[in-house]
């Protein structure tokens, strides 16, 4: 009962150190636009990011549970093993200042777990295909919609002057940033929320059947928002500033872009990056502005990290796998 308990404030560091990380996907762009102070900012995310809870359904927490690896292999040496894999990867991309997704480190965190304790039949392989897929498609998303809606707000406003338009942005982008906010906490906290729901499947405290105790869920996204709250800010630079310059139009476009996506990945019970999906929605405003507004350079080892987090978080799973179950 005590290691449900350790696993159990481990889901909640996990949960934490997401909004850490990628409280720079919620305020990368209006920090860098100037229209708010990092410190109001953060405090502004935090905020949207613990609203969510008023406003989403559980199904990415259900597919975090049910749809990666075959419940009947997870034990909580194998959940623990996942969360120090997490962990580990997110500070170490934190501290490489690469925007990396917490999602994905979870998700190669059970997966090389659970290879480690049953073999390869123990992975939903659906599941991961699919998750794995919106590595892409989340991205490629942001990207296509934050450059249409640049497109279409260019044609609109383009007989005004650039200081009245920078002016209406600026208010505009507290909207989108909100409702980006909202996207991340609503699509994130969820992910821990399937963790702990199935911690206590595994040791009988509850039914595979019952509902996700709402202690559950009001721990995790005040976990993330508290996260969010202390911000990382290696990664809001390589955000805000690496990728491409952003003005308050461009960060209004790429906020609304990220979280229209977020809105319905979320709908639909698919945990998807938030980091990916700002991302390539920062790169579809800079890609308006010609190839060369975009550092692809940066963005290329932005997607190596992307590559590399399922895999070498399933790796560092597998191996703290057999370690705990020497120790514990």
């Amino acid at each position: 009962m005590e290691f449900l308990y350790v696993v159990i404030g481990l889901v909640l560091v996990f949960d934490f150190i997401n909004g850490f990380h990628d409280s720079a996907n919620s305020i990368a762009t209006i920090v860098s636009t100037k229209v708010l102070s990092p410190l109001t900012a953060v405090i502004f995310a935090a905020f949207f990011n613990f609203l969510a809870y008023l406003i989403f359904n559980l199904k990415v927490a259900t597919t975090i549970g049910k749809g990666i690896v075959n419940p009947d292999v997870i034990n909580l040496n194998v959940v623990a093993a996942a969360l120090f894999a997490a962990i580990t990867w997110n500070l170490l991309t934190w501290w490489w200042g690469f925007p990396s997704s917490s999602s994905h480190t979870l998700v190669g965190g059970l997966v090389g777990a659970a290879i480690a304790k049953a073999g390869f039949d123990s992975v939903i392989y659906s599941g991961v295909l699919k998750i794995a897929l919106f590595i892409f498609i989340a991205p490629f998303l942001g990207m296509v919609v934050s450059f249409a809606i640049n497109a279409v707000l260019l044609f609109l406003f383009k007989n005004k002057p650039p200081s009245k338009v920078n002016k209406i942005f600026r208010r505009l982008q507290l909207f989108s940033a909100a409702a980006f906010s909202i996207g991340h906490g609503g699509n994130d906290a969820q992910k821990s929320m399937g963790i702990i729901w199935v911690a206590l499947i595994v040791t009988n405290r509850v039914q595979a059947t019952d509902p996700i105790a709402e202690w559950i869920v009001l721990s995790c996204y005040s976990a993330i928002a508290l996260g969010t709250l202390f911000g990382g800010w290696r990664i809001v630079k390589t955000m805000g500033q690496r990728i491409t310059k952003l003005k308050p139009f461009e960060g209004f476009c790429a906020e609304t872009s990220g979280s229209l996506t977020l809105f319905m990945a979320t709908h639909f019970g698919i945990p998807v990056s938030t980091t990916h999906t700002i991302t390539g929605a920062i790169i579809g405003v800079g890609a308006h502005k010609g190839v060369s507004a975009v550092k692809w350079g940066v963005t290329t080892k932005i997607f190596w990290a992307w590559i590399l987090t399922i895999p070498v978080s399933a790796l560092i799973a597998a191996v703290m796998y057999f370690v705990l179950k020497f120790l514990v």
